[in-house]
């Protein structure tokens, strides 16, 4: 009995010691795991840093960004460059539809494809871009609304009805030009 009572009385000292903490340049350290959904730009959003920054910090080559990854958040003034609206990019666009459709897209959002909508990498959810097919000048303006695509050599997965609207349901991808032209929430 008299052992338990000393345990006991260590632990409660124990527990009263004050603790040792990390040093200043670590405690002022914010690391952050990165969640579904999340961009570089709604990121520096979120934490008050430019995009630049946050590459930096964390030995980023480009905006992709993987669940899970954990990211080290620089202090820093408020970002300058989280709004993507004029942000411009040529590449090859895809379209997809009937195995997504009712399904929930990386915003949360029931996937429609009867809606003129679009997958980015990396652009902020509700962002709302023009895609222009370069070949035949047709346009559509679209609202991003999940991530995509997953081919290395595609720029901006189009819904259904997107698609169809610039004749990429029959050709299946074509080289464009989109361009991030406001947001809505």
């Amino acid at each position: 009995m008299r052992r338990f009572a000393a345990l006991l009385l260590l632990l409660l000292l124990a527990a009263c010691a004050p603790r040792q903490t990390a040093p200043a340049e670590v405690q002022a350290q914010r690391v952050y795991t990165v969640q579904p959904g999340d961009t570089l730009y709604g990121l520096s959003r979120r934490f008050g840093v430019s995009v630049a920054a946050l590459q930096a910090a964390n030995g980023l080559e480009d905006t992709l960004l993987r669940v899970g990854q954990r990211l080290v958040i620089p202090d820093g003034a408020a970002p300058e460059d989280w709004n993507p609206v004029g942000y411009v990019e040529e590449g090859m666009a895809s379209w997809y539809g009937p195995g997504f459709h009712g399904r929930r897209t990386a915003s949360g959002e029931v996937f429609d494809m009867y809606a003129l909508t679009a997958a980015h990498r990396t652009l902020p959810f509700g962002s709302i871009v023009r895609v222009v097919r370069l070949d035949i000048g047709a346009a559509v303006t679209v609202r991003i609304n999940d991530r995509g695509p997953f081919k290395k050599d595609r720029i901006i997965d189009l819904s259904y009805a997107a698609a169809r609207e610039i004749g990429l349901d029959r050709d299946g991808t074509a080289r464009v030009r989109i361009e991030v032209v406001g947001h809505e929430p």
